[in-house]
């Protein structure tokens, strides 16, 4: 980890008990607004750190997604209302998307309405227009200036949600491999597409390459 903004690197997790296991690292995330608190997603599930990544404990085993366990390629902390104590742990993985509330209780997908009433229900209505089935999700990212609005990288494009993820449209046709949001401005956005890093200052509408004015 850095704690001078990348001008300087130490290891944060090494060999312990209290460390994360031997395995590779998918993903990583921090709490939208306690900076302390990390959330892991590796091969053996997701792992959280209350303490800057001092210490760390097994949080949720990795989403059970079409009969299997996947491994979480990209995880979002997402701060909405209907999440448990506001926040949702959402997990991108080799064939969709998923989520958990951060009482960590059970991986569900992302659906219309009161979330929280249809997991105590056992019952989720069907989104309206989900991401492409069967598609890895690469990269997450959650606006903080608007958390309701959700950017995912698929190799069928980059794809942007005004709700928390229940409504998807595609905001750029050439695969996209990574993306991340602006933190006061949810419209400017940076993505890889098509191996190429471009800028989009009205949430995908229009792009540019870095570089160009």
């Amino acid at each position: 980890k850095s704690t001078d903004g990348g001008a300087t690197w130490s290891v944060s997790v090494g060999a312990s008990p209290t460390n994360i296991p031997p395995a590779p690292i998918r993903s990583i995330i921090v709490h939208p607004t306690e900076n302390d608190l990390l959330y892991v997603g590796t091969e053996v599930g997701v792992f959280t750190s209350e303490d800057a990544g001092a210490t760390w404990s097994l949080a949720m085993d990795r989403p059970w997604l079409d009969d299997a366990e996947r491994d979480p390629l990209a995880l979002a902390s997402v701060e909405l209302e209907t999440g448990m104590g506001g926040i949702w742990i959402y997990a991108g993985t080799e064939v969709g998307l998923t989520r958990v509330p951060d009482c960590f209780c059970r991986w569900q997908d992302v659906q219309p309405g009161n979330a929280m009433d249809a997991l105590v229900a056992g019952e989720a209505p069907p989104s309206e227009a989900p991401l492409p089935g069967g598609e890895p999700i690469l990269s997450l990212a959650s606006a903080p200036s608007a958390p309701e609005v959700m950017y995912a990288a698929l190799p069928s494009g980059l794809w942007a949600s005004q709700d928390g993820g229940v409504i998807w449209q595609k905001r750029a046709s050439k695969a996209a491999t990574a993306v991340a949001v602006h933190p006061r401005d949810e419209t400017y956005i940076a993505a890889l597409l098509g191996g190429i890093l471009k800028i989009s200052r009205d949430g995908g509408a229009t792009w540019i390459e870095t570089g160009e004015r």
